[in-house]
């Protein structure tokens, strides 16, 4: 045996014997949060919820990123052996006590609270949603990015479909199109723009729980929609589940920018996102032969630079 191998163990064990830190790793094993949302999940003082991360971080249990004013924690997708053992056999024993379960309600609150200020946007500004995405990234923002998907036999999801412009785009290409979104104010001003249209369905319902059958789909569009996700790996699950094995997602948005305001104006929970971090999330809900892209700004735009993502849904 390895003669480092007992000291690892050790160190290994060590980092989970005290119980504020499991607590908090069962959490970052699910979500990405923030400290201060810790400290509410928890209900832990910051200088006790900080002391437990950069114990966790400094051994590598955790990984973290800033955004804006805030930094971001979730576990680490590349734990060593030893510790995944360790960690199994814990998580086991934590997801059945009482504050487990409490913090996991209290977590869900949190990210409700996340998607209260996109949706808060969405209600007020949806007759304004259309001028916003033009001034921003231009008037065929986008578009380019699906060309991947156009196949008169497909059936395909437009999710986050906002105020039908990429559904009404791909009707015309489409076997059938369904489209969803979470915001009333949004489907009623797509239903006028897609009403020409017999092949598009619209329908109401959360990204992250889609109203959308398992295989249902042949390929899926999110465009410009994760910005707005609490948590986009969500999201990008529930694509998988209502894609067919082959199928293909596209996703089109923010490359990762310091444009902080966009929060507070419009809602925005992300300030865009890497290709490493949309890489490692695709490949975690099942996608596989990942291609990235950048797209060309239109030279009216004023917004950060986007991108073109797709995956094919693996078996």
């Amino acid at each position: 045996m390895d003669a480092l191998e007992p000291v690892t163990i050790h160190a290994t064990i060590g980092s989970l014997a005290d119980a504020a830190r499991t607590r908090l790793l069962l959490l970052l094993g699910r979500h990405e949060l923030s400290v201060n949302e810790l400290c509410a999940v928890v209900q832990m003082p910051q200088s006790t919820v900080s002391r437990h991360l950069k114990v966790l971080v400094d051994e590598g249990w955790l990984v973290s990123r800033a955004d804006g004013p805030s930094r971001y924690y979730r576990m680490s997708g590349r734990l060593e052996p030893t510790a995944k053992r360790l960690w199994q056999v814990v998580r086991e024993d934590l997801t059945v006590r009482a504050e487990s379960v409490q913090d996991e309600a209290r977590v869900e609150q949190v990210l409700h609270e996340r998607r209260t200020r996109s949706q808060e946007y969405f209600a007020s500004f949806a007759g304004q949603w259309e001028k916003t995405r033009a001034d921003l990234f231009g008037a065929h923002a986008g578009f380019a990015g699906l060309m991947s998907l156009l196949g008169d036999d497909l059936v395909i999801g437009d999710l986050g479909c906002g105020t039908g412009v990429v559904a009404a785009e791909l009707a015309p290409v489409a076997g059938r199109v369904i489209a969803v979104d979470e915001s009333k104010a949004m489907l009623s001003a797509a239903k006028r723009r897609v009403s020409p249209f017999a092949n598009v369905e619209l329908r109401f319902g959360q990204l992250e729980s889609l109203p959308i059958s398992a295989g249902e789909l042949d390929a899926a569009v999110l465009s410009l929609v994760l910005h707005y996700i609490a948590e986009p790996e969500r999201v990008l699950s529930e694509a998988r589940r209502a894609m067919k094995v082959g199928g293909r997602v596209v996703v089109v948005d923010m490359m990762a920018h310091g444009r902080a305001d966009y929060r507070e104006q419009m809602g925005h929970v992300w300030q865009g996102f890497r290709e490493d971090q949309m890489r490692g999330w695709m490949e975690e809900c099942g996608f596989e032969r990942m291609k990235w892209r950048g797209l060309t700004a239109a030279t009216d735009a004023r917004g950060p630079m986007l991108f073109a993502m797709s995956g094919v849904a693996g078996a």
